[in-house]
């Protein structure tokens, strides 16, 4: 048996003005052939659990590419070509299943406005009788015509998402199944018109974790064989945003549409609790002085490059200066000129010159505002690490050349790539301690919790200035749905 496995991951903040390049996705690009299945397997993904359910039965794996970018903005034409390509070229030397470790969540300029749902299309053309399997985020905006060419959509459970690899080995597995004459699946899916903020999809906690639960129930049922409930990715101006369910069911097509309707009931009932609203930014960093034990997390959500966001704004680092705080660990912030002028001038250089703020967005207009520092170049790495927290266990992570400035009141950690900090290795490879920081301001929004968490004594949320803001008022939706819920005041 043959089992064509491949990856393609982004999330498109359309607002976002981060290009995706081909290169965007791995350290020098997306991972081809023989490359692929060493660089993902046995990591903690989907497609890393995709290679040990075909190897458990003993099939011939293909892997014509793997290929993960952070969220930015809209994926180059060129890019998403060369990833149908190699998909599809995989598929025609004849495969007996497909496997896809897919967001959900894709744009792709000139081209569409569904990456995945597009991607399946065209698979579903070249090989209309091949059982597919995919693997989805949370966040994905789930389409028809993800739906209509696939025969299993599995979803993330949690957010963060530390089920990756579960979810993948579920989606697997019931292909298998489904190969095997086990099973018949039944697919339905559905969606309301909420845009909820992902600041408010914390599985753990609130409406959310509500939500979750639901679908959750509905597995109990013995026909039911995986409910997936979908966020949805706000930052997407697509018709298809907002939140979504998937249930497949055994031969059974009026329960999974009952399911369906009764799991996304839980989520518009409380839909006003989906919605987050920030304290202003000079209060937060004020409330962040008065706490005495630290290490305590600065929140810079808006600048969350897993967001889309530029992670070179310096408005949150700025007022935590004018307000005095000291003892602060930075990062990482995405500046590849600060980077090269660091390195041009040494370790051990005292150098003055100006930090982030390198990037316009126009979506929201605002320009880059770079921030003058002066300090002592104090480390220079390769940027790589493993990493081992319990999201994307195992994978090498690229932040490109890295180096950790020090202006005294703070240790910034200076990127060439944009890197979300869900590990404590985007210090500690660089020489910095975490837990001995009073302050670890955190470009992140949720990514953060199960590594960095569990050893801050609190965690403040700063509204600064990104692309990845939770102000609504602040995008100019053109193409999404009307009337969607906050955007319009649907009340019923």
């Amino acid at each position: 048996m043959k089992i064509v496995i491949a990856q393609m991951e982004h999330e498109t903040n359309t607002f976002s003005p981060v290009e995706t390049p081909w290169e965007s996705f791995g350290p020098s690009g997306p991972y081809i052939g023989e490359e692929a299945y060493r660089a993902m397997k046995s990591t903690k993904t989907p497609i890393g659990a995709f290679i040990d359910v075909a190897e458990s039965v003993n099939a011939e794996v293909i892997t014509p590419v793997a290929g993960f970018a952070y969220p930015s903005g809209p994926v180059s034409g060129e890019a998403y070509d060369r990833f149908c390509n190699l998909i599809i070229g995989a598929i025609q030397e004849d495969c007996d299943l497909i496997m896809l470790d897919l967001h959900g969540a894709m744009v792709v300029k000139d081209r569409t406005l569904d990456g995945e749902g597009t991607l399946l299309g065209k698979i579903r053309e070249a090989a209309p009788f091949t059982p597919i399997a995919v693997s989805l985020d949370l966040h994905a905006n789930i389409t028809a015509a993800m739906v209509n060419n696939a025969n299993i959509i599995v979803g993330y459970k949690t957010y963060p998402h530390i089920d990756m690899y579960e979810t993948g080995a579920l989606a697997g597995d019931l292909l298998l199944q489904l190969h095997r004459g086990e099973i018949n699946p039944k697919m339905s899916w559905s969606n309301i018109p909420l845009l909820a903020q992902t600041l408010k999809m914390n599985t753990s906690e609130g409406a959310m974790k509500e939500y979750a639960e639901r679908a959750a129930l509905s597995e109990q049922n013995p026909k039911v064989l995986v409910s997936s409930a979908f966020g949805g990715f706000p930052m997407a101006d697509i018709p298809d945003a907002g939140m979504s369910a998937v249930v497949i069911t055994n031969d059974d097509e009026q329960l999974a549409r009952t399911e369906c309707s009764e799991i996304l009931e839980v989520a518009w009932k409380q839909k006003e609790e989906f919605i987050w609203e920030d304290t202003p930014l000079k209060e937060a960093i004020s409330h962040a002085k008065s706490l005495a034990e630290g290490p305590i997390l600065l929140l810079d959500h808006p600048d969350n490059c897993a967001t889309g966001a530029t992670q070179d704004t310096m408005t949150t680092l700025r007022e935590a200066l004018e307000q005095g705080l000291t003892d602060i660990a930075v990062g990482p912030i995405r500046d590849p000129e600060a980077v090269e002028t660091l390195i041009l001038a040494g370790l051990g250089a005292q150098v003055s010159l100006p930090v982030g703020g390198k990037t316009d967005m126009p979506a929201i207009n605002k320009k880059g505002e770079p921030l003058q520092l002066t300090g002592i170049v104090k480390n220079i790495t390769d940027g790589s690490y493993v990493i081992t927290g319990p999201q994307f266990t195992g994978v090498e992570a690229s932040m490109g050349r890295t180096v950790v400035f020090d202006t005294g009141d703070a240790e910034i950690v200076i990127t060439e790539k944009l890197q979300e900090p869900w590990d404590r290795g985007v210090f500690t490879s660089v020489g910095i301690e975490p837990t001995q920081k009073k302050y670890l301001l955190l470009k992140s929004r949720m990514y953060f919790r199960p590594v960095f968490l569990p050893i801050a004594k609190h965690s403040v949320y700063c509204a600064g200035v990104g692309v990845g803001s939770s102000d609504w008022t602040m995008f100019n939706y053109e193409k999404i749905r009307r009337p969607i819920f906050p955007l319009d005041n649907i009340k019923s």
